[in-house]
């Protein structure tokens, strides 16, 4: 097992608390998804891969999308399963995928496209992919103009490390290993929103990041002192317990 799919299926150690305290996304991003791909999510034969607990995936069954899930880690699916039980749940990952050639007119990827290698991911989209269907792929990424988000980014390196920050790459701030493409580009659109949590919440999620994940037992002293500490710096920032979390979706959609 190497070490990026040793961090990717890290999140099967903490599902609930995933499904629990992780983001979702706006209506806007399914409406700009729509928009960009060309066709309507109703009815639409769609595919998450790196479904993890089912937050998008629940998104595009709302929609009326009929969606079979693909995640690689056991426990992830099956909270998936036991939270969307009448929507297919497939093992494996984007890099083998495990469907029919032609059998999807929209594939997403919501947080998981860095879990894979590109050069094996996008030919795979495309074998599964009808004519005229749409690969999407979407990162929430904190919002680095928040003052308090900026601030708890530098804390967050100083504790993990300069490549361990849980808010993502600022916007604009990097490559999301997008592949180099011949004959077509991604359309990409940014799309805001903001969530209103408990501050417990949101350590919560902070928590559920790999970068934590992964140290595992010999980090849980330490993790646990890093929240104890920003505890304090966002009770002092929100007294009324309430941390407005602000967002920026990153979309990417490509149509082969």
């Amino acid at each position: 097992m190497t070490a990026s799919t040793s961090r990717a299926l890290s999140f099967d150690s903490a599902a609930a608390q995933y499904a629990a305290a992780r983001p979702g996304y706006p209506p806007a991003l399914l409406d700009t998804v729509e928009e960009l791909s060309g066709r309507p999510l109703r009815g639409a034969r769609a595919v998450d891969v790196g479904a993890g607990t089912g937050i998008a995936t629940r998104l595009l069954h709302g929609r009326g999308a009929l969606v079979t899930a693909v995640e690689p880690g056991p426990g992830m699916a099956a909270e998936l399963h036991r939270s969307l039980p009448s929507v297919p749940v497939v093992r494996g990952d984007g890099n083998r995928l495990p469907l029919a050639t032609g059998s999807a007119d929209l594939i997403t990827y919501a947080q998981s496209w860095h879990w894979t290698d590109p050069d094996l991911a996008l030919p795979e989209a495309r074998r599964v992919l009808r004519a005229g269907g749409a690969l999407a792929l979407w990162w929430n990424v904190s919002d680095h103009s928040a003052d308090w988000i900026a601030g708890q980014d530098t804390r967050l390196r100083r504790h993990l490390g300069a490549g361990g920050g849980a808010h993502g790459t600022p916007v604009g701030g990097g490559s999301r290993n997008l592949p180099q493409l011949s004959g077509g580009d991604f359309a990409r659109r940014l799309v805001p929103w903001s969530r209103t949590v408990p501050v417990d919440l949101h350590l919560a999620n902070l928590a559920t990041h790999s970068a934590f994940l992964v140290q595992g037992a010999a980090g849980e002293q330490p993790t646990r002192r890093f929240m104890d500490e920003e505890r304090a710096h966002l009770t002092a920032e929100f007294p009324d317990g309430m941390v407005e979390e602000r967002y920026v979706v990153e979309l990417a959609v490509l149509v082969p």
